[in-house]
């Protein structure tokens, strides 16, 4: 069995006011926090979609495949459906990753990754409490939702259409915090130095 990862990361972060993913965590660029987050010995093909040409050449020096997404104004949706499209044909699953987590733990990535390989008919999200979020692994019959698609909702209007396939792991709360604005990136950073 072949699970496939894609990474989100073509948004034009307008909230932010630059290139977030450019943006340091303990001295550590967003993009390559999240780039060490995939457990690149339990997939096959990893891809990031992306607009940004340090993106794309970061990505390839990590052996990931660089996708273009040229009209990022089309939402996340597009850039799930370019991700299915390009990477799904050779795969049975694909985990899909947004690239704003900082304090996402490689190891839960991996929980993840497993528990969908233990049954790959399930959609695997990570959840703190009720509240569900990113990364989630896609099912091969999820594939053709995803390749269609567009605009500003992601993959997560998925397990509200097939409820009945959705798999909670439960995490830590932290880690499903995302970063949309340099107060989100501040608060963060003010969070962790508290732990």
């Amino acid at each position: 069995m072949t699970t496939g990862c894609v990474i989100l990361a073509a948004g034009n972060a307008v909230r932010f006011g630059s290139n977030k993913l450019l943006a340091c965590y303990d001295g550590k660029p967003l993009i390559r926090r999240a780039f060490d987050a995939v457990p690149t010995e339990l997939l096959g093909p990893v891809a990031v979609v992306t607009q940004y040409d340090a993106v794309a050449e970061l990505a390839e020096g990590y052996g990931f495949s660089a996708l273009r997404n040229d009209a990022p104004e089309l939402g996340i949706g597009h850039s799930v459906a370019l991700g299915a499209r390009a990477v799904g044909p050779a795969c049975d699953g694909l985990l899909f990753l947004v690239a704003d987590q900082p304090l996402l733990r490689r190891a839960t990535v991996v929980r993840i990754v497993e528990r969908f390989a233990e049954d790959p008919t399930r959609i695997v999200v990570p959840a703190a409490g009720e509240r569900q979020g990113n990364p989630c692994v896609f099912p091969a019959a999820c594939f053709p939702a995803l390749q269609a698609l567009c605009g500003d909702r992601g993959g997560k209007q998925l397990l509200r259409r097939f409820p009945e396939l959705v798999e909670t792991i439960q995490v830590d709360a932290p880690e499903l915090a995302d970063v949309d604005t340099l107060a989100d990136l501040q608060k963060i950073l003010y969070k962790s130095n508290e732990m």
